[in-house]
């Protein structure tokens, strides 16, 4: 879709305009006050235009707004030494990135090149970006994107979502590092955030699959992108499997979506051995305005326990929807892992998918939905909400789909 002389994606398409955001708010150009239950997927998880965030992006803009790559700022600097002390210790150095696809396009090039193998191994319906190489992760080659803007990369395999036989999964997993030519396996933290399934892994998924690139020396490469900065209940994802991976890397909520910002960080032994030939350099990586909203975004996360309140509004999120849609015939099952919840529907030959028309009747309710896909809503509120306000946007919700 074009409006505005702005070309729209496909699957959101242009709904309305935006007048004002606040807090778990956005109000649209035609007076309509709605409590968000997007985050803008996943970004403002301490709500839109945090205050704090803001007045750390004015003191900056007063000190300086922009470096170049070969240097390095004091808030650059004061940034990679929280984000890093934030992980596991030995997850100590930092590639500085626009957004996601820059840092996976950043976690990619380092596994080839510290391991000299040239397979990355993904998931078929999930989402890591938007470059070629991260397209060629998720996007299999029967959908029309990929046939469009073919020929794809090569180089990246795709395996189907373990959902439920996880030994089938490791069996076949294993026989493609037997080859010898895995450089790394990319996942995020035992949910799918990014392309609107919230498909949830069997337990043990991460760690067994820790177990057999430690055997096989393949990189683990973990998206924290969308399960990161408190989403899932935990800090990091990480936190929920107690598994360190080789490289991970963060986009969206690391600002609360006040600057464009992304991030690789791995171990100094990774970093040391591909400075030469990985080449980390982007133009307006870890841009000075975004570092101090990053800065101060981490510094409330820590502060605040978020993830303490995400992991308890979030299962009282799941617990209501369960109960409350239990015997409604269009819902198939209902999950999620801390504030990601998603609402799965039943396929049925003779009738229509209804997420379009509950996503255009929310808009007139008081409740701003986003599209995940025909058959799953994806409820990501802010993180900060507050009780009131959820069951407000729960209570729409529920009544739409009933």
């Amino acid at each position: 879709m074009i409006k505005h002389h702005i070309i729209y994606n496909n699957f959101t398409n242009w709904l309305f305009d935006i007048k004002k955001a606040e807090g778990s708010y956005i109000w649209d150009t035609e007076g309509h006050k709605m409590v968000d239950f997007t985050s803008a997927w996943n970004v403002t998880n301490l709500g839109w235009n945090n205050s704090e965030i803001t007045e750390a992006m004015i003191q900056q803009a007063k000190k300086n707004v922009h470096t170049v790559l070969w240097l390095a700022d004091d808030i650059q600097i004061k940034y990679a030494k929280e984000l890093t002390l934030s992980l596991p210790k030995v997850l100590n150095t930092v590639g500085r990135a626009t957004g996601g696809t820059e840092a996976n396009e950043m976690a990619i090039k380092t596994a080839r090149a510290y391991t000299g193998r040239p397979n990355i191994i993904g998931f078929k319906d999930t989402y890591h970006g938007q470059s070629f190489a991260t397209l060629a992760l998720g996007y299999a080659p029967e959908y029309e994107v990929s046939k469009a803007i073919a020929p794809m990369l090569g180089g990246f395999v795709q395996m189907d979502y373990p959902t439920n036989n996880l030994d089938l999964f490791l069996e076949k997993l294993e026989q493609l590092f037997n080859k010898g030519d895995v450089a790394a396996i990319l996942c995020e933290a035992g949910i799918i955030s990014g392309w609107g399934s919230t498909l949830i892994a069997p337990s043990g998924f991460l760690q067994s699959i820790r177990k057999l690139t430690k055997k096989y020396e393949v990189l683990i490469i973990l998206d924290e992108v969308g399960t990161g900065f408190s989403r899932c209940g935990k800090l990091f994802g990480m936190e929920l499997w107690d598994v360190v991976p080789d490289i991970v890397t963060f986009a969206k909520g690391i600002s609360n979506g006040a600057g464009a910002i992304g991030a690789m960080v791995t171990t100094e032994e990774i970093a040391k051995k591909t400075i030469s030939k990985s080449n980390l350099t982007s133009t307006f990586g870890w841009s000075l305005l975004a570092c101090a909203a990053s800065l101060k975004t981490l510094e409330i996360h820590k502060r605040d326990k978020i993830w303490q309140k995400s992991k308890k509004m979030g299962d009282y999120m799941l617990k209501t929807l369960q109960n409350e849609l239990k015997n409604y015939e269009q819902v198939d099952y209902i999950n999620g892992i801390g504030m990601e919840i998603g609402v799965h529907l039943r396929k049925f030959k003779s009738k229509k998918t209804i997420v379009h028309t509950v996503i255009q009747k929310a808009r007139s309710s008081g409740l701003h939905l986003t599209y995940a896909d025909d058959y799953n809503f994806q409820l990501m509120p802010p993180l900060t909400i507050e009780k009131t306000d959820l069951d407000k946007g729960m209570e729409i919700f529920i009544e739409l789909l009933k």
